[in-house]
């Protein structure tokens, strides 16, 4: 089941904290428990992928991005996503987990996020997201235009880093459709 009352008690604490600049991080505290784990007692991988948008979205409230989708009737997807899993999280473990945009290409916007326990990263994932709405997504040159004028003048869009533009540039090259894995024996 999707964690609806977590997601609603952090947006609800993200709308009374101050305002981030589109590349700050918002870091917010969560707790691994009981029906988060997978067989093997510790936080499932795709209970992970579900526990990240309780730091997406707060990021997106608190530098305004949720106030100006509205406005325009835009939603937001997930496009693609590279997880690293480092350190396992067991039940009732206190994590922190950080949220950050590092920029824009063409087409989508990229997100950092990673969850730390006493100084050691556990696991992070590079998000590619896309501004959505009835037809299709956004551009992301008509979403920065968006952005300067309802955000400010002063909004400051991060530079990508070169190890994101790497996996882009991965990306890129594999197969879409994927390549059909039936064999004659299948």
């Amino acid at each position: 089941m999707y964690p609806l009352i977590r997601l609603a008690w952090h947006s609800l604490r993200a709308r009374q904290m101050p305002t981030l600049p589109l590349g700050g991080t918002h870091v917010s505290h969560h707790y691994c428990m009981p029906w988060d784990l997978d067989p093997w007692w510790e936080l499932n991988n795709g209970r992970t992928l579900t526990l990240y948008d309780l730091g997406r979205i707060p990021l997106a409230t608190r530098t305004g991005l949720v106030g100006m989708l509205r406005r325009h009737r835009w939603g937001l997807t997930v496009a693609g996503v590279s997880m690293r899993y480092r350190k396992r999280i067991t039940m009732f473990m206190r994590f922190e987990m950080r949220s950050r945009l590092i920029g824009m290409d063409d087409r989508f916007i990229y997100l950092d996020q990673s969850m730390w326990k006493d100084g050691t990263c556990l696991g992070q994932g590079l998000y590619r997201g896309a501004v959505i709405r009835k037809g299709g997504m956004v551009p992301t040159a008509e979403l920065r235009a968006a952005m300067l004028d309802e955000l400010g003048e002063d909004t400051a869009i991060p530079t990508l880093p070169d190890w994101v533009r790497a996996w882009i540039a991965a990306e890129a090259e594999r197969p879409w459709p994927p390549e059909s894995t039936l064999g004659a024996g299948s």
